[in-house]
């Protein structure tokens, strides 16, 4: 573990010979997972400057907009958590200063090197959580194995949402050549159009992954970033019930790059899709990010606290997670790279080093 500077911020890294992580001091967020031998990182950084969460103001940083989001899309980037909440904050949250996703992501985080990586902690105050991730990587391996664990500080059970929101973008993400995979089953468009009517999602349609039907007519294969000069959208994807493991896996054809995560399908049934490309037009973005979030979690849709609540799932399946009074949960995962000659159908993780591409 060695303390860097990435992109103007302050961030930990570790590596091996062939992988170099890096993490955001301030927000905790995995701002790139470099594949050494082609210096390819398939995790997304805004095309905008980055700063510190702590330095952010208001009247002072406009160029990141006005909005609950602003603090947030100020310092993020690549995989970022989201708790307690998954999507905006309501407007009496919002006017008492809560962010989008959550404390979790503009949160300080506290570091301790481990033998083979690192223990990153940070206290989120108005949630009453605090929560810490167990970040690890051996010598020689392509696995990035993390532990993460959650204590409710208060004494009542608590309803939460917890989601990886992890985002890939150029160069690794190119249009209509970029590759997906994941053992989803029904699908499903958000119910509300935030594309400004520039989205070829039929909204609020359910279907069967991954042939999204288009608001026009026909259907889109969300298999392949679509070759659009403007396109955006979220979709949620129930993973497959009957399996222990859940996964996505991307490619990059002209690399051979394999990127992708593998969790236990218990803790987080859902996989969000979220598209942004050179559609939003006010600040930050100004019509100039390329994205794919595939996002793993404990709900289905980005929304309120409240929303989420009152949808209570989708498909008969929970659609958040609840933590009980003075307890801790954990989880694991693992990110992992590779290269291949086509992109895998099945990928399984043995739980420490070990990926295998089917």
């Amino acid at each position: 573990m060695k303390e860097t500077r990435f992109r103007n911020r302050r961030a930990i890294e570790i590596e091996n010979e062939k992988v170099r992580v890096t993490v955001l001091a301030e927000g905790g967020h995995v701002a790139q997972i470099i594949d050494k031998p082609t210096g390819v990182s398939p995790l997304w950084i805004p095309p905008w400057p980055s700063i510190e969460p702590s330095a952010f103001d208001p009247t002072r940083h406009k160029d990141y907009g006005g909005d609950s989001e602003s603090k947030l899309l100020a310092g993020i980037m690549g995989h970022n958590l989201c708790m307690d909440i998954f999507g905006g904050p309501s407007e009496a949250e919002a006017a008492a200063g809560m962010t989008v996703h959550g404390e979790a992501s503009v949160a300080a985080y506290d570091f301790e090197a481990q033998p083979d990586g690192f223990l990153q902690r940070a206290a989120l105050p108005e949630a009453r959580l605090r929560f810490e991730r167990r970040l690890s990587l051996s010598p020689g391996s392509t696995v990035i194995r993390f532990r993460e664990t959650v204590e409710n500080l208060a004494a009542l059970d608590r309803p939460i949402a917890w989601t990886e929101h992890v985002t890939l973008g150029p160069p690794f993400l190119e249009r209509g050549a970029t590759e997906f995979r994941a053992p989803a089953t029904r699908s499903k468009v958000i119910e509300s159009d935030f594309t400004e009517g520039k989205g070829f999602q039929k909204t609020g349609a359910e279907f069967d992954w991954p042939l999204c039907p288009r608001k026009d007519s026909g259907w889109i294969d969300l298999r392949v970033y679509p070759n659009l000069p403007v396109s955006a959208g979220y979709s949620t994807h129930l993973m497959d019930p009957h399996r222990e493991q859940a996964f996505f896996v991307a490619r990059q054809p002209s690399s051979g790059v394999v990127f992708g995560y593998v969790w236990k399908r218990a803790d987080f049934p859902w996989l969000g899709r979220w598209e942004e490309n050179h559609c939003r037009t006010h600040a930050p973005w100004n019509g100039r990010a390329l994205t794919c979030g595939l996002e793993f979690g404990a709900s289905p849709m980005p929304e309120t606290r409240r929303l989420m609540i009152e949808r209570g799932g989708l498909f008969g399946v929970g659609g958040y997670r609840w933590i009980p009074g003075r307890a801790r949960v954990t989880v694991d995962y693992c990110a992992f790279l590779g290269r291949a000659a086509s992109i895998p159908e099945e990928v399984r993780w043995d739980g420490g080093d070990g990926v295998v591409f089917l």
